[in-house]
C-alpha cells in the first residue's frame, strides 16, 4: 500500500511540473511584443527584402497590371488618391498612376498624420511628405527600364500596396512661418514614424539610397 501511495504522489508531481511548464510557455507566448527604439540607421532598419513585398502584395494586392487600361477592371478595388491634400503631396507622376488598395490608401494617410502629428508634438514648422510613385503597370515599368537600369520587371508598384516617399524633399505647409527645418532633420521625423508602423507588422519598408526615397508595401 505503501508503494501504491509513493507511485499516486510521484504521477501527482510530475502533472503539476507539466501544467507549470504549460503556463509558463502561454505566458512567454501572450506577452506582448517589444519594440525596438529607432537607431537613426535606415539602411539596416528598412531593409525589407524583394521577396517579402511580393509576398505581402500578392496577399493584399490586386494585379499585376498589364497596362493602364487595366485598371478599369479593378476601379471597385482601388482607391484614387488625390494630387494634394493638407498631409501630404503627390509628386508629378511620369511612369506611375495615382491608385491604391484601400488598405494601402489608409497607410499612406496615417504615414501623413502621424508626421504632422511628431512635427506638432515637437513643436516644429509644419512639412508634408512627397509621394513620388504609386501604382505601375508593366508597360509602365517597361518605360521605366529604359531609363533606369535598376528598374525591376518584376516590380511590386504593380499590385497597388506599394507608394514610395521621398526623403529629399518636404512641402512647407505655412510658407510665412520663418523656421524652417532641413532635410535630415525631416527625414529622422519621418523614419521615426516608419519605424515605429514597421514595429507593429503594418508595413515592408526599404530605404532607397539611389532613389532618395522610403520604398513601402502595406503587410
Amino acid at each position: 500500500m505503501k508503494y501504491i501511495w509513493i507511485l499516486i504522489l510521484g504521477l501527482f508531481a510530475v502533472s503539476a511540473c507539466g501544467s507549470d511548464e504549460n503556463n509558463k510557455k502561454e505566458k512567454i507566448d501572450t506577452e506582448p511584443k517589444k519594440y525596438i527604439r529607432f537607431n537613426g540607421n535606415y539602411n539596416k532598419t528598412f531593409d525589407d527584402l524583394p521577396d517579402l513585398h511580393i509576398e505581402a502584395a500578392n496577399e493584399n494586392g490586386i494585379g499585376p497590371l498589364e497596362a493602364r487600361a487595366d485598371t478599369a477592371l479593378y476601379i471597385d478595388k482601388l482607391v484614387k488618391i488625390p494630387g494634394e491634400l493638407d498631409i501630404y503631396r503627390v509628386d508629378k507622376l511620369t511612369h506611375s498612376m495615382p491608385y491604391l488598395v484601400p488598405k494601402a490608401a489608409s497607410l499612406l494617410s496615417e504615414i501623413a498624420l502621424n508626421f504632422r502629428d511628431s512635427l506638432i508634438s515637437k513643436k516644429m514648422p509644419l512639412y508634408k511628405p512627397i509621394v513620388t510613385s504609386i501604382l505601375r503597370t508593366n508597360d509602365d515599368v517597361k518605360g521605366l527600364a529604359r531609363r533606369n537600369g535598376n528598374a525591376s520587371d518584376n516590380s511590386v508598384h504593380r499590385y497597388g500596396t506599394t507608394f514610395d516617399i521621398a526623403w529629399t524633399r518636404f512641402d512647407k505647409v505655412n510658407t510665412s512661418d520663418t523656421r524652417t527645418l532641413d532635410d535630415g532633420r525631416l527625414k529622422a521625423v519621418l523614419g521615426q514614424v516608419l519605424h515605429d508602423l514597421r514595429e507593429r507588422d503594418r508595413c515592408y519598408i526599404k530605404h532607397e539610397r539611389k532613389q532618395s526615397c522610403f520604398h513601402i508595401t502595406i503587410r
